[in-house]
């Protein structure tokens, strides 16, 4: 294992050990709107402070990309390629809720490619992990996608606009089409588990519109570990960029693809 895959998970631990205490009485969290529909919690930021301190006093020269903290620059000199990817709670809403679907997630990226990630679920206590050509794992167990290979058998995660709805009308098509040509369609609420959950084979395939790139980055890393593929709407790379998202086992990629692409604006294939 690598040491800085050592080191997130440590980081992930401490965070969840903060979640899961919070989770106890979250009817007196203090929660704050950061725009409508998207929500932050103390619990949010002291997760995010402790995963930072974590991976700061192990790799103080590499950068940090946090969603509550925003763009760090590593400390001294060195290592500046290298740039952690944190989501401390994904599933902020579920969280407040007391809806048992959140995780955090690390990913280590160097030079655009990532090279380490974790997902970690505090509730059931399950941790994906994954480095680049190395596969992917649940709690030191190798995990693999799915082994289906029709649309028509798969049951797949998604996540609905919650913020922007801009791309509201060519969702609703996606998802009507999704409906009729699959086993089934899931929305838990955490991009970063659904993720997980395709690399393990609990989902086939899965696909989302405007993602941030801590919600994607160690799930995507996960999923092309466990054998996955993941790529934008039309299938190309991209999808840190552009939010839009796609993954799945390989033989259902090209029918995922072809099942969206009707519904694909010309904003939606950038």
């Amino acid at each position: 294992m690598h040491p800085a895959l050592n080191i997130a998970i440590k980081a992930a631990r401490r965070a969840g050990q903060i979640i899961n205490r919070a989770s106890n009485d979250v009817d007196l969290l203090k929660v704050a709107s950061k725009q409508p529909n998207d929500f932050v919690t103390e619990v949010d930021k002291a997760a995010e402070k402790a995963i930072i301190e974590t991976l700061q006093e192990a790799y103080p020269g590499y950068g940090i990309l946090a969603e509550e903290s925003g763009l760090t620059a590593g400390q001294g000199t060195g290592d500046t390629e290298y740039q952690w990817i944190i989501d401390p709670l994904d599933g902020t809403t579920n969280f407040i809720h007391g809806m048992p679907q959140y995780a955090v997630s690390i990913a280590l990226e160097h030079r655009g490619q990532m090279q380490s990630a974790v997902v970690f679920d505090p509730v059931r206590n399950e941790m994906f992990t994954a480095s680049r050509g190395r596969g992917a794992f649940l709690n030191d167990r190798r995990i693999r996608v799915s082994r289906r290979a029709k649309l028509s058998e798969a049951l797949v995660g998604t996540g609905f606009p919650y913020r922007v709805f801009d791309h509201v009308d060519a969702y609703l098509g996606m998802l009507k089409d999704m409906m009729e040509k699959t086993s089934g369609l899931r929305r838990p609420g955490a991009a970063a588990l659904d993720l997980a959950y395709v690399a393990c084979g609990r989902f086939d395939a899965f696909f989302e519109i405007g993602l941030s790139p801590w919600d994607i980055a160690g799930g995507a890393l996960l999923v092309t570990e466990a054998g996955g593929l993941v790529g934008n709407l039309t299938g190309e790379t991209g999808y840190m960029e552009s939010g839009n998202m796609v993954a799945s086992t390989p033989r259902i990629f090209p029918a995922l693809l072809a099942t969206l692409e009707p519904h694909l604006t010309d904003a939606l294939r950038a």
